[in-house]
C-alpha cells in the first residue's frame, strides 16, 4: 500500500538520471582530452613532430568515428545500464595503459582502444534523454549533459595540469584511468530505465510520455530485425536534412576537436606561455563553451514553449553560434595574450550554442532508429575528430599557426551555411517497420 502511494507522489527522477549522465559526460572528456595536456611534453619525450603528434590526436577520432554506426545499432540492441557501464571500464582501462606506453606505436594503438570503447557513448546518451524527458525539455536536458565536457574540463584543466607537472604524464593517465574505473560500477549500481526505476511515480512517467517522451518500447535484446536492415541505414543517409545537421555537426566539432587537442600546445609552443598559466587560461574558453550551451538550450526550450516553430526555436541558436565560431580568426591578428584568449573564448561560445544540435536527432530520427541515427549523426560529425588534427599539424608544421586558426574559423562558416541553405523544416520521418509509437532497443 506505501508503495504504490509512493508512486502516486510527484517525483523528479528524471533529474538524477541526467546527473548521472553529466557525470559520464564529465569522465568521458577527460578521457578525450588528457592527451591534449600531455602533448607538449609527449612530444619532447618521444620526439614526435608536429605531423606526429597531429596523428596522435586524431587517433580517437579514426575509431570513435568509424564506430558511431555500429555504436548507434549497438544502443538500440542494449540498454544503457549495462551498455555503458562496459564502455566506461573498458575505455578506462585503455586510458590507464597509456601511462605505461613507450613509444608512437603504442600510444597510437591505446587512443584507438580509447576511441573505440568510447563509441557508443553519446548515443546511449541521447537514448536514456529521449526515454526520460518529454520534448519540450529536450535541448535544455541535452544542454546540461552536454554542458559536463565543458564545466569538467575548465574546472579540472588546470588540476590535470598540476597533476602532470607533479607525477608526469605517465602519471596523468593513470589517474584518469582510475577515476573511469571506479565511475563505471556507480553507473551500474544506481542508473535504470524509466519502466525499472523503484522509485519513479506514475505521475513522472505520464508526464515524460504524454510529452513525447518514448520509453513505452520493446525491451532491450528482442525483435531486433527492424534496426539490423541496410534499408534503415540507407534512410539515414538519404535526408537533405540529415545531410544538413551532418555538415553542420562537422562544422561544430572542427571548433570543439582544436581545443580537446592542439590548444594547449598552441599557447604554450606558438605563443610562448608558461605550462602551468596555460592550464588556467585554457579553462576560460571552456567556461564560455558551456555558457553557450546553457544559453542556447534553455533558450531554444523557451521558444519552443512559448509557440514559436521548432524549426526556429532550433536551428536560430545553431545558426549564431556557428556564426560565431568563425571569430577565432580573430587570434591571428594580436599578440596580446588576453586578446588571443578573448577571440578563443568567443568562438568555443560560439561551439557550445550550436551543440543543441543533438536535438535534431530526437526530433528528425525515425522512432524505431534513433540509436542508428544518432550514430551516423555522431559518425558525420567526429569525421572532424580525425580531419581537424591532422591538418593542423601539417599547417603548422613551419611553425605558423595562423592557417590553422582560418582553417577552423572557415569550417565554422560552411557550417551556418549548411543550417541556412540545407536544413529545412523540421520534422520525423517515418518508417514502415515501425508503428508509431513503438522505439526499438528501449
Amino acid at each position: 500500500m506505501e508503495q504504490a502511494i509512493g508512486r502516486r507522489k510527484k517525483t523528479q527522477v528524471r533529474y538524477g538520471m541526467l546527473a548521472l549522465v553529466f557525470v559520464n559526460v564529465v569522465i568521458n572528456y577527460l578521457d578525450r582530452s588528457n592527451i591534449s595536456v600531455a602533448g607538449a611534453a609527449l612530444s619532447k619525450d618521444m620526439n614526435l613532430s608536429s605531423e606526429e603528434l597531429g596523428f596522435i590526436f586524431s587517433a580517437f577520432g579514426w575509431t570513435y568515428a568509424l564506430l558511431q554506426i555500429p555504436g548507434g545499432l549497438i544502443a538500440d540492441r542494449f540498454g544503457p545500464r549495462i551498455l555503458y557501464a562496459f564502455c566506461l571500464i573498458t575505455w578506462s582501462i585503455a586510458t590507464l595503459c597509456q601511462g605505461f606506453v613507450k613509444g608512437f606505436a603504442s600510444l597510437f594503438s591505446l587512443r584507438l582502444a580509447t576511441g573505440a570503447f568510447e563509441a557508443p557513448s553519446y548515443p546511449i546518451n541521447n537514448r536514456i534523454v529521449t526515454s526520460w524527458f518529454p520534448e519540450h525539455e529536450r535541448a535544455s536536458s541535452i544542454a546540461l549533459y552536454v554542458s559536463g565536457q565543458f564545466i569538467g574540463l575548465a574546472f579540472l584543466t588546470p588540476v590535470l595540469v598540476n597533476v602532470q607537472h607533479l607525477a608526469g604524464w605517465q602519471g596523468l593517465f593513470i589517474g584518469t584511468g582510475i577515476v573511469g574505473l571506479l565511475w563505471g560500477v556507480i553507473w551500474y549500481v544506481f542508473y535504470r530505465d524509466p519502466l525499472d526505476h523503484p522509485t519513479v511515480s506514475e505521475e513522472e512517467l505520464t508526464y515524460i510520455e504524454e510529452g513525447g517522451g518514448l520509453f513505452r518500447g520493446r525491451k532491450p535484446g528482442t525483435n531486433q530485425a527492424a534496426v539490423w536492415k541496410w534499408v534503415n541505414v540507407k534512410q539515414v543517409f538519404s535526408t537533405r536534412t540529415l545531410w544538413g545537421v551532418y555538415i553542420g555537426q562537422f562544422a561544430v566539432n572542427a571548433t570543439l576537436w582544436f581545443f580537446l587537442t592542439w590548444f594547449p600546445t598552441y599557447l604554450v609552443k606558438y605563443r610562448g606561455l608558461d605550462f602551468i598559466k596555460s592550464g588556467y587560461l585554457a579553462s576560460v574558453p571552456f567556461l564560455a563553451a558551456c555558457a553557450g550551451l546553457l544559453l542556447s538550450g534553455f533558450v531554444s526550450d523557451r521558444l519552443v514553449k512559448q509557440g514559436k516553430s521548432v524549426t526556429m526555436a532550433r536551428k536560430a541558436p545553431i545558426i549564431i553560434g556557428l556564426l560565431l565560431s568563425i571569430s577565432i580568426i580573430g587570434a591571428n591578428y594580436t599578440d596580446d595574450t588576453a586578446l588571443i584568449i578573448f577571440f578563443m573564448a568567443l568562438a568555443f561560445f560560439g561551439s557550445g550554442m550550436a551543440l543543441i544540435s543533438w536535438v535534431f536527432v530526437s526530433i528528425l530520427s525515425p522512432k524505431n532508429l534513433i540509436g542508428l541515427t544518432g550514430g551516423v549523426f555522431n559518425f558525420m560529425g567526429n569525421l572532424a575528430s580525425i580531419v581537424v588534427p591532422i591538418v593542423i599539424g601539417f599547417l603548422a608544421k613551419d611553425g605558423d599557426f595562423k592557417p590553422a586558426l582560418v582553417f577552423i574559423g572557415t569550417l565554422g562558416l560552411i557550417g551556418a551555411c549548411s543550417y541556412i541553405f540545407l536544413v529545412g523544416k523540421i520534422e520525423r520521418a517515418i518508417t514502415q517497420d515501425a508503428p508509431e509509437g513503438i522505439v526499438v532497443g528501449e
